[in-house]
């Protein structure tokens, strides 16, 4: 049997460490804004580069934190959402800037408008990329929106 020689290549263990640091950790998020897009509280698209991809599951809200019903109430539902949602971003080390997606299911097409208005409030004038479709019903018959989306961690 005959040994083959390959080349070593000579890399200390602390630039490779500085490097896979810098290749996980570098994140950039573009955002491709248009005029009816930002109207309507989304982006085009959202680039990124880097970083770690958390998919969110549909969250719905129909109590508060306080255990109190938000049935019937929208806002409530809305804000509660992206609270549960923020809570779940921040255990995987990120926050709910770093979501680039959400697909929102609303019960009443009458609220897109306000949802538009909430997520004005909560996202600036950087939208998640979106989509808004209008269900009959949701899993639970008291909640009147269902979010569910992606996050790209590690930028801003």
């Amino acid at each position: 049997m005959t040994s083959t020689s390959f080349p070593r290549i000579s890399v200390s263990i602390a630039a490779m460490v500085l490097l896979f640091g810098l290749s996980t950790t570098l994140h950039a998020q573009k955002y491709i804004k248009g005029e009816r897009p930002q109207q309507r509280g989304y982006s085009l698209a959202v680039i990124t580069e880097g970083g770690k991809t958390v998919w969110l599951g549909g969250q719905i809200a129909t109590v508060d934190d306080a255990g109190k019903s938000l049935a019937g109430d929208f806002d409530g539902q809305v804000r509660q959402i992206f609270k549960l949602m923020n809570a779940t971003l921040e255990k995987a080390g990120g926050k709910l800037s770093h979501m680039v997606q959400m697909t929102v299911f609303i019960t009443d097409v009458r609220n897109g408008d306000r949802l538009t208005e909430i997520r004005r409030e909560i996202f600036g004038d950087n939208f998640p990329g979106s989509a808004l479709i209008t269900v009959t019903a949701l899993a639970d018959p008291n909640a009147k929106i269902e979010i569910q989306g992606y996050a790209v961690i590690g930028s801003k």
